[in-house]
């Protein structure tokens, strides 16, 4: 993952893990915008009811404190990278000191420019109360923010590890099922059996090269050519392929030993049980944020055997992981029609590194 799609710089890694969000960001100010109102509207109302509802006080009062929330908002925004070096608590503590402190400051000048520029004498209540509410206030938010960064590395470790223990299911499948095409070629040609060997290993180095969930197409692919070639060692010309992927861009982000899986099964059930052998086509598209990769291979009823349980679990691992890391919109489909078996995989994602890091 990523290359850019999952690593971002390594400077920025310990503000991406902060605790408090971005709060310059539209959805957070909004949030934060109705939260207050909502506060507003709740210190209007635990006042003293009077015979009529008394809108100016509560246009007074949410204007109040709006300014101390942007305020706020702007300044953590500003301090944000500053204070992720710190300690949780610490930061928080600042955080809770900066909130009050504006506090005090917005209350000190709507308090001078009521009395026409004349500070009101013995008005500590007042400074207290603000200080107060505020203190509880954004201790409580901040408490909310901390909670939800908790959960939210929780939920991306249990993804994580998730999605390498479907992987790592694959991994022995694969090199098994390489290894029986390599052992095919030691007696009928050495030769061959030793460039196949070479084959597997430039393959597996580009798999393990860099660890991580997603890699880009190009290097799928790759990785898929190699497993090809050795392959075409031991079946020669029965195996034809035919690739429609130009259109895809390198950078596109794929679960990594996604597309092998799909040609192993394309070769195991639609190349290797046919005399003449047959043609597997690789279809990709990339369009309007979707990605869809369609792999389809001779299917005949004359030939038709029950899928192994191995397929049952290649195709459930790589629907499993699709779901895990692109949510309900990605599907694994399976159809025949026309004398031919289809595998088809959907999945939303962004084209480019920079989108893909945005989200």
């Amino acid at each position: 993952m990523r290359k850019q799609w999952f690593n971002p710089k390594n400077n920025n890694a310990p503000v991406d893990d902060f605790f408090v969000p971005e709060l310059c960001q539209p959805e957070a100010l909004l949030s934060m915008v109705l939260l207050a109102e909502l506060l507003v509207l709740v210190l209007v109302l635990a006042e003293p009811m009077l015979p009529g509802f008394d809108w100016v006080r509560l246009a007074l009062t949410s204007l109040f404190v709006q300014w101390i929330l942007l305020l706020s908002a702007a300044l953590l925004c500003r301090m944000r990278p500053l204070l992720a070096r710190l300690r949780a608590a610490v930061a928080g503590v600042i955080c809770c000191a900066i909130v009050v402190g504006l506090t005090l400051a917005c209350t000190a000048v709507a308090d001078y420019y009521e009395l026409g520029g004349s500070p009101r004498a013995g008005e500590v209540n007042l400074y207290l109360r603000h200080a107060l509410i505020s203190t509880i206030m954004s201790a409580l938010l901040l408490r909310y923010f901390y909670l939800q960064s908790q959960w939210r590395k929780q939920e991306q470790a249990e993804l994580r590890a998730r999605i390498e223990s479907l992987q790592a299911r694959i991994r022995p499948h694969f090199l098994f099922n390489s290894l029986n095409s390599i052992a095919s070629l030691v007696v009928v040609d050495p030769y061959k059996a030793e460039q196949a060997v070479l084959d597997l290993s430039d393959l597996f180095r580009a798999s393990l090269a860099k660890p991580g969930s997603l890699v880009p197409w190009s290097e799928e692919l790759e990785l898929a050519k190699r497993y090809l070639s050795i392959e075409h060692y031991r079946l020669g010309e029965r195996l034809q392929l035919q690739w429609e992927v130009s259109n895809v861009p390198d950078d596109l982000p794929i679960p990594q030993l996604t597309l092998q899986p799909l040609l192993e099964n394309a070769l195991i059930y639609g190349i290797q049980p046919r005399i003449e052998g047959g043609l597997v086509r690789v279809e990709a598209h990339y369009s309007e944020g979707v990605f869809e990769l369609i792999v389809s291979n001779p299917y005949e009823e004359s030939l038709d055997r029950q899928p192994s349980r191995g397929t049952h679990q290649a195709l459930g691992n790589i629907d499993a992981r699709l779901a895990a890391l692109f949510g309900p919109r990605a599907s694994l489909s399976v159809e025949r029609r026309d004398g031919r078996h289809y595998t088809c995989l959907r999945y939303p994602c962004a084209r480019l590194t920079q989108e893909a890091s945005a989200l």
